[in-house]
């Protein structure tokens, strides 16, 4: 036992940190005080150090003659007091010091002119409350998603419409006056302004996405939000923090995997970005959309969503697993947060902070998609003169690699080669699959159809502005309950052939397993090159192959499954 008076006699500063951790620092004193080797220390605070895991103390320790039974000690104790207390030893020694200092400013603080609950205590008192904390988080993250989805969606179609009309139609025109060769033609429509238009397609539905997100953050709610799913992430093994990349996954993985650099952790850091992938970013939305429509009618809302939820889901197991195996941590990472007070962000800061991110996605990930869908483009072109896509070295390479997704039911070439652009950008499985199941019918009825003129080419993009905006507004408006200001809209013809094409070509089941492989499999070139840039090819070359091997196992226990139980 510990003296209770110093060299002076004057009595010892202690803090009682209750019954349960009490027992066990004082079994710890009386081992310390044992070993000569320890005599450095004062033993009581040493004993509280070792039970909250102080990364440093602990090392000292393990490198002293004699103290393998007090660490095991140590181990045994910590292991009790989480049992007791229901949380790791350094929170439930944290939560008395703050209860021995709350209770001295209670004593020696007069507030009986002052309110004992600032705006930010009452806001507090709800929105962090471990009851309510997270269904209040998950309605304003559905609000948000809600924006995302049918907000952006106006102007995702403006911008495919303006790259897939007006600006197609100058490039070609100016071409042509300049007599450039057809390949070459072909090689600036198809394959440069495809691949600008592939990046830039999405950027709506990112600016949506990084302006709430970004709202959220610099009002200081985000940081409740990790605050409130700390409990939660550490039972897979993340951190707390590690929530907020995860939720900038759904927008792109590539400015989610940068900002896993707020943890201290390298193994946090790591393990963060190898599940990031798993969440569902908007680039996959339109192959869910495509197969729901063709395949699941009425119920391809719920198959979405499911989709979305399935992620989630796999990305715990993934994380689960990995923590306790190979980014297992040797200790706790504490996690301090500090809760800024509520404040309203002011529009050029919000806006900045908006801009900044969505030129980050825009300069790295749309380079690397750029570059490689010009190459695309060759490979679908080459040998000159292919009269037959399925002959060409994009299609030879698609057929020789189908037998892979044979077991899963989508084992034909057209399918297979579509995955593979999927490593590109998921965006690009859409694109491919029109062009490689549809073929050429629509430039057929392009090239009958009467070309607009210049003037009516700017009339049509700005009408077309307007109209997006319109729409937004009213989307944004028709999100509060009972208000509705849509109008009934007509079933979209655009996607009919390929829809045809798909429903003969794929069982619904056989669908299910692809759009299962698309959410999990291995992620797009620029998030690839984002985990590489980050930590190396041994983890970015990790996250490539376990995830198309757990997609593909996914997917093939789907068809499989479900044939052998009837739904084929």
């Amino acid at each position: 036992m510990t003296a209770t008076t110093d060299a002076l006699g004057r009595p010892r500063f202690r803090i009682n940190y209750g019954l349960d951790i009490e027992r066990e620092i004082e079994a710890l004193v009386d081992h310390i005080n044992s070993n000569p080797r320890l005599a450095d220390y004062e033993s009581r605070w040493l004993a509280i150090k070792l039970l909250e895991s102080e990364n440093d103390i602990v090392e000292r320790v393990v490198a002293v003659d004699g103290t393998a039974e007090l660490l095991a000690q140590v181990e045994q104790g910590r292991s009790r007091i989480g049992s007791a207390h229901g949380e790791t030893p350094d929170i439930a020694i944290a939560d008395a010091r703050y209860g021995y200092v709350h209770g001295v400013a209670t004593e020696v603080v007069d507030t009986s002119r002052v309110s004992r609950w600032t705006r930010t205590d009452r806001l507090d008192r709800v929105l962090t409350n471990r009851w309510v904390g997270l269904p209040i988080f998950f309605v304003v993250m559905y609000v948000v998603f809600q924006l995302v989805v049918n907000v952006s969606a106006y102007f995702l179609e403006w911008v495919d419409g303006v790259f897939g009309g007006p600006v197609t139609r100058w490039v070609s025109g100016l071409l042509t006056a300049f007599s450039a060769p057809d390949w070459f033609v072909s090689l600036v429509v198809d394959g440069i302004i495809a691949g600008v238009g592939a990046v830039l397609v999405f950027v709506p539905g990112l600016i949506v996405l990084y302006l709430f997100l970004t709202l959220l953050e610099d009002s200081g709610y985000m940081a409740r939000v990790a605050f409130v799913m700390d409990r939660v992430m550490r039972f897979t093994g993340l951190h707390g923090k590690s929530f907020m990349p995860m939720i900038l996954g759904f927008g792109c993985a590539v400015p989610a995997i940068y900002s896993t650099r707020s943890l201290e952790s390298r193994n946090q850091r790591i393990l963060t970005s190898l599940v990031v992938p798993l969440m569902s970013c908007s680039a996959r939305l339109p192959v869910y959309v495509v197969f729901g429509l063709a395949f699941f009618g009425a119920a391809a809302g719920n198959v979405i969503t499911g989709l979305y939820v399935f992620g989630i889901v796999v990305a715990a197991v993934v994380a689960t697993i990995m923590s306790r195996t190979i980014l297992r941590e040797r200790q706790d990472t504490l996690f301090a947060l500090e809760l800024p007070p509520y404040r309203l962000p002011a529009t050029r800061v919000l806006l900045r902070h908006t801009w900044q991110k969505t030129r980050e996605f825009v300069v790295k990930a749309g380079t690397v998609i750029f570059a490689v869908v010009v190459i695309l483009w060759f490979a679908m072109s080459l040998p000159w003169g292919v009269e037959s896509q399925r002959d060409s070295y994009f299609g030879q390479a698609s057929a020789a690699i189908a037998p892979v997704f044979a077991p899963a039911g989508f084992g034909d070439w057209e399918a297979s080669g579509a995955l593979v652009t999927g490593f590109i950008a998921k965006e690009v499985v859409v694109s491919t699959m029109g062009q490689v199941y549809v073929g050429g019918d629509d430039q057929a009825e392009d090239a009958e159809a009467v070309t607009p003129t210049l003037a009516e080419d700017v009339r049509e993009i700005a009408t077309g502005f307007v109209g997006a905006t319109e729409g937004a507004v009213r989307a944004t408006v028709s999100l509060i309950p009972g208000v509705n200001l849509m109008p009934e809209q007509e079933a979209e013809p655009e996607e009919t052939q390929l829809s045809a094409a798909l429903q003969a070509a794929l069982s619904p089941l056989a669908a299910l397993g692809f759009v299962v492989f698309v959410l999990i499999y291995t992620p797009c070139v620029a998030t690839i090159a984002a985990i590489k840039g980050e930590f190396g090819w041994r983890w970015a070359a990790l996250s490539g192959a376990y995830q198309f091997a757990l997609a593909w196992l996914l997917a093939v226990l789907i068809f499989q499954v479900g044939t052998f139980l009837g739904y084929a």
